[in-house]
């Protein structure tokens, strides 16, 4: 069982960063919330520490998943595209924190595998290739998850259109599945609102 009175966030802060070091890039306390962003480089060995160091005991990874910023810029986000945001679990302190890492090569974006600290990084990290096409140095299984095989893009980039570029279909001829370009024409859909008459009491 996790202690009677957990730490308040900004002592998780405080313990995280005493922890981290040089290899916290940033600490932030907001909404009750700890995040922790460090660089690619020092991302493998600092979820080491976030794990074993006895102030944080983040035995559990509860939740990972890619993050494409596409255009948006606050000054926070370095500028980079691609993220990786893990959800640190700590059931001995009862406490948590968020881990971001930011892909240094918006062509290419590569982070190390955290598959070796928590094996339920396992599918999560799939998942955020096949999706965002993030690479996972260093992860054993790293192939597509959700799309079906044969899948080209990532679809939740933000520049992949929302109908896709193929779509399936049975052909009788053929007997089989067949790949085709999609054949849905684009189109914006506006709202028609209709009111009846002396909608909201108004003559």
């Amino acid at each position: 069982m996790g202690p009677l009175h957990p730490a308040s966030a900004q002592q998780i802060g405080e313990a995280v960063s005493a922890a981290l070091g040089e290899k916290a890039k940033r600490v932030t306390v907001a909404l009750g919330e700890v995040t922790v962003v460090v660089t690619p480089a020092d991302y493998h060995a600092a979820a080491i520490i976030l794990r074993d160091t006895k102030a944080c005991q983040f035995e559990q990874l509860i939740d990972l998943c890619g993050v494409d910023y596409s255009e948006y810029k606050d000054g926070q986000y370095d500028g980079r595209r691609y993220c990786v945001v893990s959800h640190l679990l700590s059931v001995s302190l009862n406490q948590r924190v968020r881990l971001k890492v930011f892909c240094e090569d918006d062509e290419l974006p590569v982070v190390a595998s955290l598959n070796d600290v928590w094996n339920s990084a396992n599918w999560f990290e799939r998942e955020a290739f096949d999706l965002y096409g993030i690479i996972f140095e260093g992860h054993n299984d790293l192939r597509r998850i959700l799309t079906d095989y044969g899948f080209i893009g990532h679809p939740f980039r933000k520049d992949f259109p929302t109908t896709g570029y193929v779509e399936m279909r049975y052909d009788p001829e053929q007997k089989r599945v067949i790949y085709q370009p999609v054949t849905i024409e684009p189109r914006e859909i506006t709202p028609r609102v209709i009111r009846e008459d002396n909608y909201g009491g108004l003559q």
